[in-house]
């Protein structure tokens, strides 16, 4: 009743720039907290972003001054602007969006499907 898909992902040299989009769609009443996460080959899911409806974020140490996360609410878009690039930064990231379904009071945490970001030293 509600997906999330991610788009941005390419291979990008070190010191490169990627976008990374993530639209949510379906029967969505609202979009609380909408972030990124990422996953390295053998590692865990990690936290990159997050971003509140009212605009509040948060980041991982490790991406702070370099990655940037907004959204668009009309859109129920997010997006995360990557710059500065590092090798260590290669992996598959994924949007997680909290939402309330129309209609109900059912309120569901949705991820997409990934997007594979690859940095060359």
């Amino acid at each position: 009743q509600v997906q999330v898909v991610e788009s941005g992902g390419e291979l990008v040299q070190a010191g490169g720039s990627l976008r990374l989009s993530c639209a949510a769609s379906g029967r969505i009443f609202s979009i609380n907290t909408m972030g990124w996460y990422r996953q390295a080959p053998g590692s865990q899911r990690e936290l990159v972003a997050t971003i509140t409806s009212g605009g509040r974020t948060n980041y991982a140490d490790s991406v702070k001054g370099r990655f940037t996360i907004s959204r668009d609410n009309a859109k129920n878009t997010v997006y995360l602007q990557m710059n500065s690039l590092k090798p260590e930064d290669t992996a598959a990231y994924y949007c997680k969006v909290n939402v309330v379904v129309a209609g109900t009071i059912t309120y569901l945490e949705v991820w997409g499907q990934g997007t594979l970001v690859t940095v060359s030293s």
